[in-house]
Formats: structure tokens, sequence, C-alpha cells
């Protein structure tokens, strides 16, 4: 290491989600199951010799599908945090599998904010910092709105001040 150069170091993040993502994913969660569970239930309201078959399958992914809908999301939002330094991004996803992400302000490329239609029902946005790394951009998912659009100017402001090429 030069003089000069700083080490970023993995730490824990210190932010959490806005608790609206706990209703944003449970909708996220209930809309993916309920497409296959429609789709057997009106099969096995038309197809008589099959009813059982078709029926049995759609209660067995109702139930799970709400089962996972309660548990999952509040499990997400206690592992998932992050936080912003005028150093780096840092971001923790995962739960059983757990994904620890930095991105140096030298090296982000863009900043982006987004809202779907789900999360613009929930005002909630995710913000994406592109680098030049090869796994790809850093995500910040559930998020109030502002704090997103906040957010991103604040790295946009840390990114232009901070010297380097971002590649």
């Amino acid at each position: 290491m030069t003089r000069g150069e700083r080490t970023v170091r993995l730490r824990a993040p210190r932010n959490t989600l806005d608790p609206r993502a706990v209703g944003w994913w449970r909708a996220r969660w209930l809309l993916l199951t309920a497409g296959p569970v429609v789709v057997l239930a009106v099969l096995g309201a038309l197809v008589e010799p099959a009813r059982f078959w078709l029926l049995l399958p759609a209660a067995i992914l109702a139930v799970l599908g709400a089962g996972c809908a309660v548990l999952f999301p509040l499990w997400w939002f206690r592992t998932h945090r992050w936080e912003v330094t005028d150093e780096a991004v840092y971001v923790r996803t995962g739960v059983v599998r757990q994904e620890w992400r930095i991105a140096p302000m030298s090296r982000i490329q863009t900043v982006d904010t987004v809202r779907g239609p789900l999360e613009q029902l929930y005002r909630l946005a995710t913000v994406t910092v592109t680098t030049a790394s090869a796994k790809g951009a850093v995500r910040i998912e559930g998020l109030a709105h502002h704090q997103a659009a906040e957010l991103a100017e604040q790295l946009t402001r840390i990114t232009q001040d901070t010297p380097g090429d971002a590649t």
C-alpha cells in the first residue's frame, strides 16, 4: 500500500431499511405465490378427474406461501443493513448465506434510483450503485423514497469529490 491510500475494512453497516419494506416483501411474496395457486385452482375447478390432484397442491402452496410471506420478510428486515461513509458504500444482505459488499467511492461509476409499481405503492425505492466490479452493482432495496433521493444526491456529491477514475 502506498502512502496516502486508506484501507476500507469490512464492518457491520449501521442503517436498517424502512419498516415498510416488510410489507413490500410480503406483497411481492404473495403475488409470486398467487399466480401458481390461481392456475392450479382454476384447473382443479375445470378438470373433474384431476380435481383433487390440482386442488391439493394449490392449497399446500397457498399455505406455504402465506407462511413464508409472514416469516421471511421479518427475518430479512433484521439482517439487511447498509451504510454510506466518505470512503465507501457498505451493504450486508442475506439470511442463510450472508453477503457483504463494499463499494469504495473511487470505484463508483453511476448511482441510480429505481421505483417499481409495487415500491411506489409502499413509497419505497431502490438505490443501485454501479462499480467496475465483475460482481455487479451494489443494491440498497427498501429505502423510503425521499431517503433514496437524498442518498443518491449524497453519493453523487461524494464521488465527484473523490479522486480516482472509477475503473
